[in-house]
């Protein structure tokens, strides 16, 4: 009697031919896959896929409760499914494509239940990395789950080997080696809350902490914490 083989998960060059067009699939078979960005390396999945999302809180090992983030392609498709009109496009396009989560209310577009369920907000990010963003361009525009590829309350990752426990999880990992050579890259991005018109509230402090609070310094913005 044949025992039964265990298939195991395929690990793909970023930079490879089929890359793209496997995180595809993976992700219409509603799969969770590991990719780098411009910070850490992300696990991501179909934000409007019940099934996918439940299953990244499952790996990550989250609470349901604890938001996760979306990533997409462009400001068109930010203001798709974030509420953004009081956003303009200018302070838009100064603040992204970059290492920075902008927290806004969502719209009817983002419609899983089981997304981010104890809140009418979502973070939405535009990472300044090639793979991701093709990815989310090839994926017709849709929005990608995005969290960091690491059990919850452990450090993120810079190299797939640090989360090699989560590996047989996974529909793919996509490898571009390290990326980042300081430990600072671990922080994370910077969660901006943007929400309020002409307010912001800093969510997480992350990598970008200094250039984002300059640039919405620049365009008037206060601190709602210090609004009297």
């Amino acid at each position: 009697m044949h025992k039964q083989q265990v298939e195991a998960t395929p690990i793909c060059s970023a930079e490879s031919l089929n890359a793209l067009k496997l995180a595809e699939q993976c992700l219409q078979l509603g799969k969770v896959i590991a990719l780098p960005t411009d910070t850490v390396y992300g696990l991501a999945c179909d934000a409007n896929n019940e099934q996918a999302i439940q299953r990244l809180y499952e790996i990550k090992g989250r609470d349901e409760h604890k938001p996760v983030a979306i990533c997409v392609n462009n400001i068109t498709a930010l203001r798709r499914y974030g509420q953004a009109s009081h956003l303009s496009d200018e302070l838009l396009t100064r603040l992204l494509p970059g290492p920075l989560t902008i927290i806004v209310e969502r719209t009817p577009h983002l419609s899983n239940r089981y997304l981010n369920p104890s809140t009418s907000k979502i973070g939405i990010r535009i990472p300044d990395f090639q793979f991701i963003r093709d990815l989310c361009a090839r994926w017709h525009e849709q929005p990608l789950a995005l969290t960091s590829a690491n059990r919850s309350s452990a450090p993120s990752s810079l190299e797939i080997i640090e989360f090699q426990a989560l590996w047989p999880q996974l529909g793919a990992i996509f490898d571009a080696g390290r990326i980042g050579q300081t430990e600072e890259r671990r922080l994370a991005s910077t969660v901006i809350d943007l929400a309020e018109p002409g307010c912001y509230q800093i969510v997480r402090a992350g990598v970008a902490l200094k250039q984002t609070l300059s640039v919405l310094h620049e365009f008037g913005y206060v601190n709602q914490n210090l609004i009297t």
